[in-house]
């Protein structure tokens, strides 16, 4: 199915742009698209999508011990994908 991929596919902004009141929104056109789900994945794994996964971490702060690990764990591994993902673009 690769060939048959629009020029959006992937692409934070195109896919899951910022709507009212800077809330990201699925655009309607997205919704009959055969590989919205993949193309949604795909674009919460680009430096931009994981930077923006980042922020909601960050925003979600949780009330106990736990809650700060697993943020602190998410935001590590987070982390850790961007740098692989900028070494690999140089």
């Amino acid at each position: 199915m690769k060939e048959s991929r629009k020029d959006c596919f992937g692409r934070l902004n195109k896919v899951f742009p910022e709507g009212k009141n800077k809330l990201r929104e699925v655009p309607p056109g997205c919704f009959d698209c055969i590989d919205r789900k993949e193309c949604l994945r795909t674009a919460l794994n680009t430096e931009e999508g994981l930077e923006f996964k980042s922020g909601l971490i960050e925003r979600n702060r949780g009330l106990g011990f736990m809650d700060h690990l697993k943020r602190w764990s998410d935001k590590k591994q987070i982390s850790m994908l961007l740098k692989q993902k900028k070494r690999n673009r140089k």
